[in-house]
């Protein structure tokens, strides 16, 4: 049985010689110098090779199929097949990148390449999905002017047999910040909101009285050494009252304005938006978020045996680090017209995805709304949602690319128990998917 390194060795080649990806006999020659009591003009090593033990191999032969049927050498064809249950022992992110690395060397064309990635993403995101024990899951790829892919996974409600959809409304939990940062950057252009503006202007009581619009959104203080990041999102519910200083409603009415000027059907501004006063808050179309509510995903939870439970959502209001609701596709909207310049100019838009630089003259982790990073040298901005044991969401952008994805679930599992409040995009996996697939 060949060993780990005997792995490492093959893959090492397929991945830095595109002569050896080129071509399976090649592959074959190149596991069999490997170990060499393979023949070395055997096409059958492929049978002595233990497979992935998550490996569908019924699955990864009809993806060579259908290669065949569109253009593929059959050779080739099987090629996937390796990549796709042949490199058990390495871990996901070298899988993730092999495969990469053979979808951009085997495809025919660009139509052709842009398919099999899209059902190679579907396809890992499933899996993962099923790792997680993640009940119902929703995800978008936006391009530069439209969704470029979309599909549901799952159930939005187990016990009904609900199947999960791209409209199901789901909590977006901390993804509301991106919503907030675009009311109060307008806000800022408008000239009626300064990013220097104090706490203690908008609500005087508040233990953050002494930061910015401009700290709270960056989630930074000014310490005796200089700047410090440190993720809380509730710091950021004054900015409600500065939203409603500047727009003259409420906070909630901000949002579903803005929502309805989107077009974002599927989306409402906090769970409770049918039950306020209306002569504290506002009036809102009742009937409209009253249906939307009513396909609101159940959230669970999952035990330490990935049992899954029927929850309860722990935010019951909009602030403006949370409770707003919405799908991936109504989401699409609200991104196409944040990098379209819509909502924002563009050099305010290139100011929040900007991170501002600590007190050891690195950049710090979050811009104005957003996590910055970057990733194969490129920009990546980013967010993150969570809502313990219910419900979690992500929405990562590559601006030089166009492109940007966002996911939803009816659960933690997009999250938990990732360290992804410290900056660290690359630890989710459905993150690190989507950047290796689509922005490398």
């Amino acid at each position: 049985m060949p060993n780990t390194l005997g792995y490492r060795a093959v893959t090492q080649v397929l991945m830095t010689d595109s002569n050896a990806a080129s071509d399976a006999s090649a592959i074959y020659l190149a596991t069999a110098r490997s170990r060499s009591r393979w023949p070395r003009n055997s096409p059958q090593y492929c049978r002595k090779v233990p497979l992935a033990s998550n490996c569908d191999m019924d699955l990864s032969k009809n993806r060579a199929a259908n290669l065949a049927s569109q253009g593929f050498e059959r050779t080739r064809a099987d090629t996937i097949v390796l990549y796709l249950c042949w490199l058990s022992p390495l871990t996901m992110a070298s899988r993730l990148f092999g495969l990469t690395i053979a979808i951009t060397l085997l495809a025919p064309s660009p139509v052709h390449a842009q398919g099999l990635v899209f059902d190679t993403f579907r396809d890992y995101i499933e899996s993962l999905r099923v790792q997680a024990r993640i009940p119902g899951l929703a995800v978008a790829v936006i391009g530069r002017d439209q969704v470029l892919w979309e599909h549901a996974f799952g159930e939005q409600d187990i016990a009904r047999a609900i199947a999960a959809r791209t409209d199901t409304p789901f909590h977006l939990d901390g993804v509301t910040q991106v919503v907030t940062a675009a009311l109060v950057l307008r806000c800022v252009e408008d000239g009626r909101l300064r990013l220097d503006d104090t706490t203690s202007q908008l609500r005087p009581n508040s233990p953050d009285a002494d930061a910015s619009i401009r700290e709270l959104l960056s989630h930074t203080t000014v310490g005796i050494d200089g700047l410090q990041f440190a993720y809380r999102p509730e710091r950021l519910d004054p900015l409600s009252d500065a939203v409603a200083a500047c727009t003259g409603q409420s906070f909630r009415e901000s949002v579903g304005t803005l929502l309805d000027r989107l077009g974002m059907p599927n989306s409402v501004p906090g769970p409770d938006v049918i039950h306020i006063d209306p002569v504290v808050d506002y009036v809102p179309p009742v009937e409209r978020y009253s249906n939307v509510l009513l396909r609101l995903a159940t959230p669970y939870s999952k035990d330490k045996e990935g049992r899954l439970a029927e929850s309860s959502y722990g935010l019951t209001t909009l602030t403006a680090s949370g409770g707003l609701i919405s799908s991936v596709l109504d989401f699409a909207w609200f991104d196409l017209a944040l990098r379209n310049g819509l909502l924002l100019h563009t050099d305010t838009l290139a100011l929040a995805w900007s991170p501002p630089i600590g007190s050891n003259g690195l950049p710090l982790a979050h811009g104005l709304g957003w996590f910055v990073d970057t990733y194969a040298d490129q920009p990546v901005v980013w967010q993150f949602g969570v809502g313990e044991n219910a419900s979690s969401s992500i929405v990562v952008t590559a601006p030089e690319r166009g492109l940007t994805m966002v996911a939803m679930a009816n659960s933690d599992g997009l999250a938990t128990p990732l360290r992804l409040a410290a900056g660290g995009l690359t630890q989710s996996p459905f993150a690190r998917l989507f950047l290796e697939l689509f922005v490398r």
